[in-house]
């Protein structure tokens, strides 16, 4: 039951490759925005916390995401878990493997998604996503059959993101590198770091996953 952090810049295909592992392998994915939003309305005594800090507009502290990722770890997970979203920090990496430790828990493994920053501007800036299904299009590398028209569902709701732009874009990637990137070197450090190419085909990405995954 291997647990992993999937690293990488804004559209490195993070959220494409967990929900793969989620689908073929039985991981649960840990995603901090869902479980802020699940325990805001969950009743508990955190979701109470988690309630409260959100509605006097406070960021939440890393001691109450700590909270809610232990609280999912006493529910199992049959095939590991998936960090998305945390740790952002090396603060939040120490919480994170002290929270680990206490519960007789290991990190497996920090896979970086490697990515060209022009090649992922090309690749940001043409990404439509469909409001109805979450089915994923590119204007160059993977349109819809039907222009307008999601493959998957027939919709006609397809949208770009506000900030699939390459200012938006480029503003992300200088956060990204600033906050996150440290975290390369924390688990290279560590012996825990691999790196895939992110922006192969989707199938030769979680190919080179699944490999790392079956050596944990």
């Amino acid at each position: 039951m291997p647990n992993i952090i999937l690293l990488g810049p804004p559209g490195a295909g993070k959220g494409t490759q967990a929900k793969r592992l989620v689908d073929t392998r039985g991981m649960v994915q840990l995603s901090t925005g869902d479980m802020l939003r699940e325990a805001k309305t969950s009743g508990t005594e955190m979701g109470r916390r988690v309630a409260e800090v959100m509605e006097r507009g406070q960021l939440v502290t890393d001691d109450i995401v700590i909270g809610l990722i232990e609280e999912k770890f006493a529910q199992g997970a049959k095939g590991g878990f998936i960090f998305d979203g945390f740790p952002r920090t090396l603060k939040q990496a120490d919480a994170l493997a002290e929270m680990l430790a206490r519960n007789g828990q290991a990190l497996d493994a920090a896979i970086e998604m490697q990515v060209d920053d022009a090649a992922l501007v090309a690749r940001i800036t043409g990404r439509t996503t469909c409001g109805n299904c979450g089915s994923v299009y590119h204007d160059v590398t993977h349109p819809t059959k039907v222009p307008g028209v999601c493959d998957a569902c027939g919709s006609h709701d397809l949208r770009r993101r506000a900030d699939d732009t390459e200012e938006a874009l480029k503003t992300r990637l200088m956060e990204y590198y600033k906050k996150t990137s440290p975290l390369i070197g924390y688990y290279y450090a560590k012996g825990q770091l691999t790196g895939v190419d992110g922006l192969a085909e989707v199938d030769a990405v979680a190919a080179a996953i699944a490999k790392v995954l079956d050596k944990a």
